[in-house]
């Protein structure tokens, strides 16, 4: 049975693991500050977040939109954000506004934020982490990506080393590095410490190329961010070069099409035709030893195995089809309630095959009892079986 498990592997792997990009629910927090009261307007964030929030929208998600929050209204927006994130399984924040690092600590900007000394950072910016660590809270299996459009130049830094004096030095330019939980993917417009362009035209060299870029077909995660930082390189001239930080455990998809491109119809099955040939061939031979032997009961026992194991890859044979057609039939849906249900389909399905796995481990195990029983080979059951 060691064929029939690798495949059963493979095709499990094809189902799932094709993405955790492929989810029941998809919730995404997408904020572009740039009405700011105290420091100079920024033009491009409102843009870049409208732009952001209605691509990822088309690409299925759960988006919650925020443009020129305080920080009363921000911090509302990041509670509504971490209810929805309860029962999904991938969760996008997209912020582009100003931000600032203070000893290796970054801090989201609302729009009303003044900063005139060190103790209001804590009651009028929106620290990261805090943000990652609700998105990362009782999700330890699940999916979570981080876009930072926000190194600009920032004067309100510049108040606020004013008003820390020798202190001033823990405030380092840009934003800091961020070591990511396991899942986790953090991009930032630049790398650490450098400072990003808001760009001239209708977004920011990041947020053009990032919108225009998750739209793309066929790429994952990874494929898109090469893609987005040549493009920022070719924009600015060298000057800005966006930076990412990956603990994800596997492909991300933003296109769900793109995730199902060459699923096949059904779950191959040359290999595990085989494999059952290979069984009925022992099968046989156990059944001519065992005449041979005149053991009525032993080959009763083994006509009820073998019954039992044609039941089993009939079953298989047809939940895998269902299952494959769930997968392919899923991204063209356009009630986001139905896709849910046909994800919830397909699970419910691999677990059934999942526990017939162990029914037929025990079959060959039993099989393989038989055979050393009969004076025939012992332990081919059992090492096919693993």
């Amino acid at each position: 049975m060691r064929l029939v498990r690798c495949v059963l592997a493979a095709a499990l792997a094809l189902a799932l693991q094709i993405v955790p990009g492929y989810a029941a629910k998809r919730v995404a927090l997408v904020i572009g500050n740039g009405a700011y009261k105290h420091a100079g307007a920024l033009a491009n964030p409102k843009n870049d977040a409208t732009d952001m929030a209605g691509t990822l929208k088309a690409l299925g998600f759960e988006v919650i939109l925020g443009v020129d929050l305080g920080k009363s209204a921000l911090d509302a927006k990041v509670r509504d954000f971490a209810r929805a994130l309860g029962d999904s399984d991938a969760g996008v924040l997209f912020y582009a506004g100003h931000g600032l690092q203070v000893a290796g600590q970054n801090y989201l900007v609302p729009i009303d934020a003044k900063l005139d000394g060190e103790r209001d950072l804590d009651f009028e910016t929106v620290r990261l982490d805090f943000i990652l660590r609700q998105m990362e809270l009782n999700r330890e299996t699940k999916t979570n990506i981080v876009f930072l459009d926000a190194c600009r130049d920032n004067p309100l830094a510049r108040n606020l080393a004013r008003s820390m004096g020798t202190r001033s030095t823990s405030i380092g330019h840009g934003l800091a590095q961020v070591d990511a939980g396991v899942g986790t993917f953090v991009a930032f417009s630049t790398q650490p410490g450098n400072v990003a362009l808001d760009g001239t035209g209708r977004n920011s060299p990041f947020a053009s190329a990032l919108t225009k870029r998750i739209k793309e077909p066929g790429k994952n995660l990874n494929a898109i961010m090469i893609d987005v930082r040549k493009d920022v390189l070719s924009a600015t001239a060298g000057k800005q070069v966006p930076w990412d930080h990956s603990a994800l455990t596997g492909d991300f998809f933003f296109s769900l099409a793109a995730a199902y491109q060459g699923v096949p119809k059904s779950p191959p099955a040359a290999a595990a035709t085989e494999d059952s040939g290979a069984m009925k061939e022992r099968i046989k031979k156990l059944e001519e030893e065992l005449k041979r032997n005149a053991d009525a009961t032993q080959s009763a026992e083994l006509v009820k195995l073998k019954d039992k194991s044609r039941e089993i890859e009939e079953q298989n044979r047809e939940d895998w089809q269902k299952i494959f057609d769930l997968r392919r039939n899923a991204p063209s849906e356009s009630d986001s309630n139905r896709r849910r249900q046909m994800e919830t389909e397909a699970m419910n399905l691999q677990f059934k095959i999942s526990r017939r796995g162990q029914d037929q481990r025990k079959i060959a195990d039993k099989i393989g009892e038989l055979e050393k029983s009969a004076g025939l080979k012992s332990g081919e059951a059992s090492d096919a079986a693993k």
